[in-house]
Parts: C-alpha cells; structure tokens; sequence
C-alpha cells in the first residue's frame, strides 16, 4: 500500500491561480502520452506516486488522452483507486474536452450536448463524483460561446467541477470567455496555452496580457517544445524519439541545422546557470510569476525528478534572458 512521503511539501512552490483562492504547484503533471495501455501500468503507477512524493498535487488530462482516448482517464483511474484514495482532498485533478472522442456530430468541439456527455464520460472513467477544473480544450467556431461557457457553469452548478478554464483560446475569445463567465457567476479559472522559450505566441498575440488583465491564471503546455528543449536532440535524432517516429507534432524536418545550433547555445546557457536545458525552459516559462504552473510529461520517475529539479533555480538575470533572446532571434 502506496504512503505518501511526509516531507512532500517541503521543496514545492505552490502559486495562486488569478484572483482565486486555489495555489497550484509550480510544475504540474500532464497524462497527455504516456498512459495509456501501451506503457506497463507499473511504470505510470511509480510515475504518479514519484510526482505526488516530490510535492506536484496537479494532475492535468483531457478525455482523449492516451492513446488511445480515453486510455489516460482510465490509466489514472485505477491510480486514484490503489494509491490516492485517502489523498484526495491534496489532489488537483482536471479533464477537459473539445476533441474528437465518438462519431456523429456530437462528438467534439463545444455544445452544451458534447461537452456536458463528455465530462459525466471521464467522471465515470477515473471513478470521480467531481474534478477540481473542467476546460473547454479548443474554441468551437461555430457554436455560441455563450453556449460553450454556459456548459462549464453547468458542470459547477450539477457540482461536477469546482473550477472552469479554457485551452487553446486567443485573447480576444478569452476576454469575451470571462465576461460570460463572470456574468453567470462562475469565474474563467486558468487558461492552458501553449509557451515556450520557442514559442512566444502566447506573449506576441497579447494572451499573457488578457490573462493579467483579467486576473486569470495560466499552466502552459508544451514548455519543453515536444522534446526539442530537453537536449535529446543536441547530437543529432535518436531512433527512439518523437522525431524519429515522424510523429504529427514533431518530425526530423522540423530539426534543421539552425535549430539544432539554438538548442545547443541554449544549453551552454543552461549550463552556466547550473541547469540542464530542459530545467532552464521550465524555470523560463516560470519567471517572473505571469505563468501559475508549467505542465511536464514524464516517461519514468527519473525524467520527472529532473524535471523537478528545475525549481531549484528559476531565477533569470538580464543578462541571460538577453542571450536567450539573442540565441532565438528575439
């Protein structure tokens, strides 16, 4: 029987989400793919327990996480149910929902119908009577927002979620997202975009702005990039990584010879602050405090510890965000 390490909240920063009375911790674990019945369920059962001992009480999935859909609901699931039942009450956990999960024309993106379905699904799947943050995963450019947003009021109302966010939203849909939320009682939570050292969208189209603004917390996704900043691709692809397999979010194309030179001056950066390249574009996404939580996927325990290991030093002077900057082109 699975004890939690009592010490497990003794390194962990923990930050407030917005305005809200919730603190998330720093980094925070995504199922997005490595649970699911392709992976031994021993290794994603040490995966969650590592994370939780080490003070991450977030855990973050969709409903078609896996592969295949669902698979990370039902992965976690029986997690929650062998390790986690008296921790509960010290647990995050949040769904979302916006993606393809059944055929016909009530399977994806924001109806009321769909995303209402969707949530009682992965409810169903992880054994849960409610989760702490139900998303709407993509904006639906053809339903209302206001029935989009009605639906995540809806799921706090019926009390099948304590919180409501949004993911993948721009800033202006976020803006209007708030103002039917607020409207309604139910306030916009979090927003999960995706940020990077290589991805600045989230700074260049305004979103962090709007989030300020609004006083609405953010967890980004994909702050290492699909893998490119965790230094697996300084001396080339290897056979077993994402790019070798020419997966639709990364592939061998995308790893140019400019890149390449980036990622490794990158690193000399890193190096010199005491950091692996992965934990230096962690800590960057977590500067300065505009981000509540960086979401980091993990393979094994040991690639989450090093991971972790990133909030030992998340503190930039100018200097080095300049040779960052210079680094990329900024």
């Amino acid at each position: 029987m699975y004890t939690a390490h009592p010490d497990r909240y003794t390194d962990m920063p923990y930050r407030r989400t917005g305005r809200s009375g919730l603190k998330l911790p720093a980094l925070s674990l995504g199922l997005w793919h490595n649970f699911g019945p392709d992976r031994p369920v021993e290794t994603q059962r040490a995966i969650l327990r590592r994370a939780f001992d080490l003070g991450v009480t977030h855990f973050d999935l969709a409903n078609n996480y896996g592969p295949p859909p669902g698979a990370a609901e039902s992965a976690f699931g029986e997690a929650l149910a062998a390790d986690f039942a008296p921790y509960r009450d010290e647990m995050i956990i949040s769904t979302k929902a916006g993606y393809l999960m059944w055929p016909g024309p009530y399977g994806e993106w924001g109806s009321r119908k769909y995303l209402l379905s969707s949530l009682d699904q992965s409810l169903k799947r992880m054994g849960l009577d409610y989760v702490d943050v139900f998303y709407s995963h993509r904006p639906d450019p053809e339903t209302p927002l206001e029935e989009t947003m009605g639906a995540l009021h809806s799921a706090v109302q019926q009390g099948k979620a304590l919180y409501v966010g949004v993911s993948n939203y721009s800033a202006e849909q976020t803006r209007e997202a708030a103002r039917i939320l607020g409207e309604l009682g139910t306030p916009l939570l979090i927003h999960q975009p995706r940020y990077s050292m290589l991805d600045r969208r989230p700074e260049d189209e305004g979103l962090l702005d709007a989030l300020d603004e609004l006083q609405t917390g953010s967890i980004a996704y994909s702050p290492l990039e699909q893998g490119l900043l965790t230094g697996r691709y300084l001396d080339g692809i290897p056979e077993d990584s994402r790019a070798a397999s020419d997966s639709p979010f990364l592939n061998r194309d995308a790893l140019t010879e400019d890149l390449v030179g980036q990622l490794r001056a990158l690193d000399d950066i890193a190096k010199s602050r005491g950091q692996s390249l992965a934990q230096m574009a962690l800590a960057w996404v977590l500067r300065g405090g505009r981000v509540t939580s960086a979401l980091v996927g993990a393979s094994s325990p040991r690639q989450l510890e090093d991971s972790v290991a990133a909030i030992r030093n998340l503190d930039f002077d100018a200097e080095e965000l300049a040779r960052i900057d210079a680094v990329i082109g900024r």
